[in-house]
């Protein structure tokens, strides 16, 4: 199933422009706001209402003041769930990310959800290889389909090693932002659903890429919406599907993201389903993440 009606979404408490994934992530502003934790707990608890307000269930675990967590508002990166009570835990490139990983997290999923295997990747940290869970790669979990791009986040060794312990097949391919540097995660220039596939081919600088890329999504039957890079710079591209108690799809993005957009690739994505859109100007500025990274996909079973 691509789509879960069931997200995590961690509060934070400590909010603010992180000096060490700002090396190789050229969304993030320093200095952007002096009260970025208040305008990003703001944001946060608003998104939450409207995702709560639609019938989306969501499990918010509240950060903890130590350690010091600045990016705890993204919990894609350091885990992931799968169906049947599968999680996997992620090697993470920065120091302070790592720290994210608390087991109290996990401890308090557990009271609810049922937590079989537990695939942990993050030794690879030992020997600096990387791979930020669903920020380095867009599952296509219809098809088995683990898409990424190559960065300082996003190592091969480590993206094989996940394909071959869940059944994935590896897509790897460069993309690059306007200015020819690395994206540091796939999921700000491409977005999987359902039925469609949201993709910056503009960021796809090699010609075989460029073409494999389609037509590996031409397979999967999925129609491709295309953005442009000025679009993925207002995070068009990171988008998140996900489906309502009732069974209703819903595309959730930021609204800088939604304005972006032209009227006929609104059409086109109201076609279908439903757009979701909050306000997450400081959390998107400070930390260079949006609306998908703050999302967590559960597919595990609740406990009985």
């Amino acid at each position: 199933m691509q789509t879960t009606s069931h997200i995590l979404m961690i509060r934070p408490v400590n909010f603010g422009f992180n000096a060490q994934t700002a090396v190789n992530n050229a969304f993030q502003v320093a200095g952007a706001d002096a009260d970025a934790q208040e305008k990003a707990q703001a944001e946060f608890d608003d998104f939450v209402t409207l995702l709560r307000s639609n019938d989306i269930g969501v499990t918010v675990i509240d950060d903890t003041p130590e350690p010091h967590t600045p990016d705890s508002i993204f919990p894609n990166n350091w885990i992931s769930f799968h169906d049947p009570g599968t999680i996997c835990l992620y090697p993470m490139f920065a120091g302070n990310r790592r720290q994210e990983r608390k087991p109290s997290v996990i401890g308090q999923l557990k009271k609810t959800f049922t937590i079989d295997n537990t695939y942990d990747l993050t030794s690879y940290e030992n020997d600096q290889l990387f791979l930020e869970g669903t920020g380095s790669m867009v599952l296509d979990r219809d098809h088995k389909i683990a898409y990424a791009c190559l960065s300082p986040r996003t190592h091969q060794t480590v993206l094989d090693d996940f394909c071959r312990q869940m059944g994935y097949r590896p897509v790897l391919f460069t993309a690059t932002d306007g200015a020819g540097k690395a994206i540091y995660h796939t999921n700000v220039m491409m977005c999987v659903a359902d039925r469609y596939v949201v993709v910056c081919l503009e960021s796809l600088p090699n010609h075989a890429e460029y073409q494999m890329i389609q037509e590996m999504i031409g397979k999967t039957g999925k129609e491709m919406v295309t953005i442009s890079f000025e679009q993925m710079n207002h995070f068009a591209g990171n988008m998140l599907q996900v489906q309502n108690k009732q069974g209703e799809k819903l595309l959730v993005m930021s609204t800088r993201a939604y304005r972006s957009l032209q009227p006929d690739q609104v059409k086109k994505l109201e076609g279908y389903n439903r757009i979701l859109h909050a306000p997450l100007t400081t959390i998107e500025t400070n930390g260079g993440g949006s609306a998908r990274c703050m999302m967590a996909e559960v597919f595990l079973n609740v406990q009985m």
